[in-house]
């Protein structure tokens, strides 16, 4: 118990911690929509779906959050310079003893522009809806206590339901994609990406009524670099996020190795890309996030754990997070060569 009341202090007063209002993701970067409606479309494919599956501080007051999006391209074959984006995304969150519940939904839809051979520029939306709920019957009040301890048979006279509340919620965002292949043979690492994006999540800011607040606007930049080292079969890809929303910041950057167990053909095909992924990422002040990504043709699993390094760290044991995320993009993202209509959009 005394364990459990230090968490609860911990969380209300530090000032060291970066946790938003927010759907919180360790792999920003399987999570697209959510950080920019730019992001759909921007990728070497056709269509994507990725899962994503959280669970924080399960020893404690446990955090669970399940993820789906999907996202495709259209009207590519109409241009060879533009082409349109749509995309959704499902997510739903279950924070703490209370069982607070959050269930979101959103469309978006973006145009990319293709500048030259080498540039990319998108514009997105995003609107949907979201559902929140709170057990109240699992509350726990002081009146309840019988001098020795809690006693849930004591009548707390305090309400134990709470009415579910469903609010509107809209975003916006630009992104900018360098790319360069310099290979001549094989979708090698022998290439160069950059990538900017910035957003403004929950526009209307929309009103919270479990909350004493509305939910703040919020502000997400990123930065992302792929750098194929030649002659060798290893890309480094360093990036960074940065998120603002009211009074709360978020900052994680690290950087992931790729090592290509085996090339694609450019050409023929007949050999399906295979890479590892590992590296890590750090959370300013609050985590350190150790992570290995394995990829083969169009699938890519990526796994996570959140290593607690705030003052957390007393309540929680150093225990944070674990996090899985399953990609899929057809076709296959490798495959492609001298006149595709792909070319390396995304770092990943």
């Amino acid at each position: 118990m005394s364990r459990r009341i230090l968490f609860i202090w911990l969380v209300g007063i530090s000032t060291s911690l970066v946790y938003g209002q927010d759907i919180h993701f360790s792999q920003f970067y399987q999570t697209p929509l959510v950080t920019n409606p730019a992001n759909t479309a921007v990728f070497n494919g056709d269509v994507r779906a990725i899962v994503n599956y959280r669970n924080q501080w399960a020893n404690l007051a446990p955090f669970t959050t399940y993820g789906l999006s999907f996202d495709m391209g259209f009207l590519k074959k109409k241009s060879k310079n533009a082409y349109m984006g749509a995309g959704l995304t499902v997510f739903r969150d279950i924070a703490g003893d209370s069982k607070l519940s959050t269930t979101i939904v959103n469309l978006s839809v973006s145009s990319v522009i293709t500048v030259n051979d080498h540039n990319d520029i998108s514009a997105g939306i995003q609107g949907g809806f979201a559902q929140k709920s709170l057990a109240g019957s699992s509350f726990e009040w002081g009146s309840q206590y019988d001098g020795t301890g809690y006693n849930s048979t004591i009548n707390s006279n305090e309400a134990s339901t709470y009415e579910d509340y469903f609010y509107g919620d809209f975003s916006a965002g630009i992104k900018w994609v360098y790319s360069k292949t310099t290979s001549a043979n094989v979708v090698g690492s022998e290439r160069f990406n950059v990538s900017m994006g910035f957003a403004v999540l929950h526009i209307n800011a929309p009103k919270q009524e479990f909350d004493l607040e509305k939910l703040h606007r919020e502000f997400v930049t990123d930065v992302g670099l792929y750098i194929g080292l030649s002659g060798t079969s290893l890309s480094l890809i360093p990036s960074i996020i940065y998120m603002q929303q009211g009074p709360l910041k978020e900052i994680n950057a690290g950087i992931l190795i790729r090592y290509a167990i085996k090339e694609e053909t450019r050409y023929t095909g007949l050999l399906k890309e295979t890479a590892f992924f590992f590296g890590a990422y750090y959370r300013f002040g609050d985590a350190i996030i150790p992570t290995v990504m394995f990829e083969i043709a169009n699938y890519a699993i990526g796994l996570s754990y959140d290593i607690n390094v705030s003052g957390l760290k007393t309540a929680s044991n150093g225990q944070g997070g674990f996090e899985i995320s399953l990609r899929f993009i057809n076709p296959n993202p490798f495959k492609y060569g001298a006149g595709s209509k792909y070319r390396r959009r995304s770092l990943y």
